[in-house]
């Protein structure tokens, strides 16, 4: 896709949603204390095992690294490569501070990932100027107060300012005037529309569909017998630019997991179950961190030829303690008849999710308050003050097991 040239001569009337993407997010902030690196292609990931690529700087990807790639692959590409191991909680404090910067121009901001967000600056407008000059002044003052960059896209809605964003990239901004929505879109490759996958870019180009104009041209009655009824309605829309789901902040998990790849195949269900209680200690963490409690746990488990099986419980109470999502996370384990089966991943999850404020839980006739919540907040509290592992279960407080990664 070709370099998009200056934006802000745009016309921008009619386009109050921006797109801010991080550019290479996770090589940019370590990137931040390693300045002789620039230029250099950079890999951020585990490079053991079966270590997987987190973020690639651009001269990495020029070679055709990309997130999600295995790493073992990535340095076949690019052989030259830095590869440096990831500082998550580096990259989650950098986030945080980045989203304080959006919402200083606006509280209309959706983060929908950690490099992400939309934010609709219809309300802004009056004290900050126009939108494309609200992006301007965003992209200045995150690479001056954090040392990284970011491209934005600006349009009337989500879906085209998104793909703005994609277009400015890397470090750019780029406005999708309301006019020329569909001179933006129609000559893009249909797998520039969200939902079209290559399952259903096959079934397109069986139509003779390659663009978003083939598409758009194609009756919407073609699409749905072809696709789907919701399917075929959600690609007509798109292809015409019309996306009038509003920026919602702040909206809530609807679940919270975690899982771990290890690095060769775990048949031991010791081995297992301890990772499992890494795992449910790591998300009641988080659940206590995000004031949720839930009732459903689930859990996930992939087998060394990536068939995948979950198995969820839902309980009559909500909970954020990690001892109760262990001990269904175990039960659902032993049920599963995976025992003693080698396995390359397990997940725990907690979903039906709402606000601990007020889920008090009922004790059955003669039942103890065992104190867990009570002893696990104390937990959230030295981990606040000393340290991520300042406090485990005795059974976690030993070096990694043998396969496992760090």
């Amino acid at each position: 896709m070709p370099r998009p040239g200056p934006a802000l001569g745009s016309d921008d009337t009619g386009c109050p949603i921006l797109h801010v993407d991080m550019d290479a997010f996770y090589a940019g902030v370590e990137l931040r204390t390693r300045p002789e690196l620039r230029g250099r292609p950079v890999i951020v990931g585990l490079s053991a095992g079966r270590g997987v690529v987190l973020s690639a700087t651009y001269e990495a990807r020029e070679f055709g690294v990309h997130s999600a790639m295995p790493m073992t692959r990535a340095r076949r590409l690019c052989p030259q490569a830095v590869i440096l191991p990831p500082s998550r909680e580096k990259y989650a404090e950098v986030s945080r501070q980045v989203m304080e910067i959006f919402q200083s121009f606006t509280p209309e901001v959706e983060p929908i990932a950690s490099d992400e967000a939309f934010l609709d600056v219809a309300g802004a407008r009056k004290r900050l100027g126009r939108p494309a000059e609200i992006a301007a002044m965003i992209r200045e003052q995150v690479a001056r107060e954090q040392g990284v960059t970011c491209s934005v896209g600006v349009a009337r809605n989500k879906f085209v300012a998104k793909l703005a964003s994609r277009h400015a990239k890397p470090d750019g901004l780029f406005v999708v005037p309301a006019d020329k929505v569909v001179d933006f879109l129609h000559p893009l490759p249909v797998a520039a529309l969200w939902g079209v996958g290559e399952r259903t870019e096959r079934s397109l180009a069986r139509l003779g569909i390659a663009t978003v104009g083939d598409l758009a041209a194609v009756p919407v009655d073609t699409l749905r017998r072809e696709l789907g009824q919701a399917a075929g309605t959600h690609l007509a829309e798109l292809a015409w630019g019309r996306d009038d789901r509003p920026v919602t902040p702040h909206t809530p998990d609807k679940s919270i997991g975690a899982e771990e790849t290890f690095a060769t195949d775990i048949d031991d269900p010791v081995r297992i179950r301890r990772e499992l209680l890494r795992l449910s200690e790591r998300v009641a963490a988080r659940l206590r961190g995000a004031g949720a409690v839930g009732r459903t746990i689930s859990v996930k488990l992939r087998r060394a030829d990536f068939t995948t099986l979950s198995r969820s419980r839902s309980l009559h109470d909500p909970t954020d303690v990690a001892k109760i999502v262990y001990d269904v996370a175990c039960d659902l384990y032993t049920a599963s008849g995976l025992e003693n089966v080698p396995l390359r991943l397990v997940g725990v999850r907690v979903e039906n999710l709402g606000p601990a404020e007020g889920a008090t839980r009922q004790l059955g006739l003669g039942e103890r308050e065992t104190g867990w919540r009570e002893a696990e907040q104390a937990m959230d509290r030295a981990t606040r003050r000393f340290g991520r592992d300042a406090v485990l279960p005795a059974s976690l407080i030993r070096p990694p097991f043998d396969g496992m990664e760090p």
